[in-house]
């Protein structure tokens, strides 16, 4: 949630952090704002509610000159998103300035003793109160800057991550973080600041991740310096970013979403390669191997994620149960971590995250682990927090993912929580021999068959024409195909704003049957397997009530073709590995209908790519 940008060097600071800002988009806002201190030492702030565009606009006839600033994209918390309350905020004197992602919990506290001491607030925020208290330390206490940013913090009770930049003093910014993510890129003679890597990539390679309550110090032309809190110095730890230019990038295609989708062969390929090879029986999960006694002697797997995230967990519920006959229980994190949950010692935790940065999973870590609880991280950001936190853990390899709804990173999630439970189940001997060599060589081939799939975007761009202007859907799905039915109802209400539900089909005669008429589109996963037959009666009840039908089925079906107002083919897949290829349809046909409707694809309203605060 929210975008930090900051620089500090030998270069005009406005072009990089504006840039910035706009790399940082996909990460949802509602207002931006920048500020710089220019050549004669004059402290500029521009911020205005919208995007990032209306902030450049504004910014055309004023002095935007610097070469340090810092820059932020807001997603309202604490007032209403405008222009008072965009960042950067100013503290009592506007000597300095700060922008802030997280939540200050106490602030409201804080606030009454800084007004009983004179303080003014412009706004709503609890951003504000935070840099009021650092001056008022600072001056209070006659330390320095850093020294102030470090005993504010051990004031405040919250999550954080900030950058304060001092009209005084413009060869320095201080940064700090806790819960929010944080890196910097060393440059030559440079610095630049970002809540992940996407601004930085371009100019640098090399970064360092900041860790939870560490303090950075960036002074001009001296070298990063890091310390806690507590005022204990820390080594930095320079890595080398993986991430290319091009990836994050839309190469040509009208929206960073369809640029993904179309990516999926490859996301799906890259999340296997080195890892199965089914010539040889080969499946290697190094985080697993670690953990090995701990999988096999495992009396239950609980699977702790949010969102898209949390559908690709119900999938690797089905998944580890029928393959390795260990109990699973998908929890959203959000209420695992409220409802004082029984967690043994030999659990194995599995948490699923696209970004590493939620906040709820991390929350879910830390009450896991303080059980005794393995923790088994699932995430696509090398050096993200829930890659740090947890005890074990293997990267998806989705590379970087722009667009809000998830697509990507749903089947990357997929295809690496499958090859855990394959790995899980050779170590158990709960699979035959030849049943293990026939999944591996079927997920071999899944990228090929998403490939044909993807060739049916003309046709499914025609249905969607049809039903842009529904007002309602249902997507029905039995066994593994039900999580895809929720994952499917979720992208059409994320990204057109139609209300959809996904149901398992059987349930769908318990309440949502009253709902269906002659205008309801009922999206079915209708492929070949042990459930087909029902789902076929559930179709047929469908129709009865003049509902629409759209199914997904297997290549040559006959049955459901003459009932369905429209089928997609898929080709032919292992019940267990239906996700990975029926899912592709109603990505595509969820992105067709909201461009139709003229809706922001990559920015869906209300909504961040990573949700860093509760």
């Amino acid at each position: 949630m929210c975008g930090i940008v900051g620089y500090i060097g030998n270069r005009e600071a406005f072009p990089i952090i504006i840039k910035g800002l706009q790399r940082l988009e996909y990460r949802g806002y509602d207002s931006a704002g920048v500020a710089m201190i220019n050549p004669n030492q004059k402290l500029n702030v521009y911020k205005k509610k919208g995007k990032v565009s209306d902030l450049l606009d504004f910014c055309k006839d004023q002095d935007v000159s610097g070469t340090i600033g810092i820059g932020h994209t807001r997603w309202a918390t604490h007032g209403e998103p405008n222009d008072v309350n965009s960042h950067p905020h100013y503290s009592q004197s506007k000597d300095l300035v700060m922008i802030h992602n997280g939540i200050i919990e106490n602030y409201a506290s804080i606030k009454e003793g800084l007004i009983k001491r004179g303080h003014t607030f412009l706004s709503q925020t609890d951003t504000e109160v935070l840099i009021h208290l650092i001056e008022d330390i600072r001056q209070h206490e006659n330390i320095k800057l850093g020294h102030a940013v470090m005993a504010a913090l051990k004031q405040v009770i919250g999550a954080y991550a900030i950058v304060v930049l001092d009209k005084n003093d413009p060869d320095i910014l201080i940064a700090a973080k806790k819960g929010s993510p944080m890196v910097i890129g060393v440059g030559n003679n440079e610095f630049f600041i970002a809540s992940d890597a996407s601004p930085i990539v371009e100019y640098t390679k090399n970064v360092v991740y900041i860790e939870d309550e560490h303090v950075a110090i960036i002074r001009r032309n001296e070298e990063l310096k890091i310390r806690t809190i507590r005022d204990k110095e820390i080594t930095p730890y320079v890595q080398e970013l993986e991430m290319e230019l091009e990836a994050i990038e839309k190469g040509g295609y009208d929206h960073f979403m369809l640029k993904e989708i179309y990516e999926q062969p490859r996301s799906i390929f890259d999340s296997m390669r080195g890892r199965l090879n089914s010539s040889t029986g080969h499946l290697k999960m190094g985080g697993i191997e670690e953990h090995e006694t701990k999988f096999k002697n495992a009396k239950r797997i609980i699977i702790i994620a949010c969102g898209t995230s949390w559908h690709a967990g119900m999938v690797a519920e089905y998944l580890f149960e029928e393959y390795t006959r260990i109990p699973v229980e998908v929890e959203y994190a959000s209420e695992f971590r409220y409802r004082n949950p029984i967690i043994y010692p030999d659990d194995i935790v599995i948490a699923i995250s696209q970004s590493g940065e939620t906040a709820d999973t991390l929350a879910a870590i830390e009450l896991a682990k303080s059980k005794g609880a393995i923790i088994f991280g699932v995430c696509n950001v090398v050096g993200s927090s829930i890659a740090r936190a947890t005890h074990a853990g293997s990267y998806t390899h989705a590379g970087p993912e722009i667009g809000v709804a998830s697509t990507k990173a749903f089947t990357a999630q997929v295809t690496v929580l499958t090859l855990m439970a394959l790995h899980v189940a050779k170590i158990k001997g709960t699979l035959a021999e030849s049943r293990y060599r026939q999944l591996l060589y079927e997920m071999e081939s899944i990228p090929q068959k998403v490939e044909e799939v993807l060739k049916l975007n003309d046709a499914i761009k025609t249905i969607a024409a049809k039903y842009k202007d529904s007002t309602n859907a249902l997507y029905l799905g039995r066994g593994y195909s039900f999580p895809v039915a929720l994952e499917g109802a979720l992208k059409l209400k994320e990204i057109s704003y139609i209300h959809a539900e996904g149901y398992p089909a059987a349930e769908m005669k318990h309440g949502p049957i009253a709902l269906i008429d002659d205008s309801m589109p009922v999206f079915v996963i209708a492929t070949k397997g042990p459930n087909y037959e029902k789902v076929v009666s559930n179709i047929q009840e469908v129709k009865a009530r003049k509902g629409q039908i759209i199914a997904v089925v297997t290549a040559g079906d006959k049955e459901v073709k003459n009932t369905a107002d429209y089928v997609i083919e898929i080709p032919e897949t292992d019940e267990s590995l239906v996700p990975l290829v029926s899912v592709i349809p109603w990505q595509l046909l969820s992105y067709h209908i909201a461009v139709m409707r003229g809706c922001n694809v990559d920015q869906p309203r209300n909504l961040a790519k990573s949700v860093t605060v509760e």
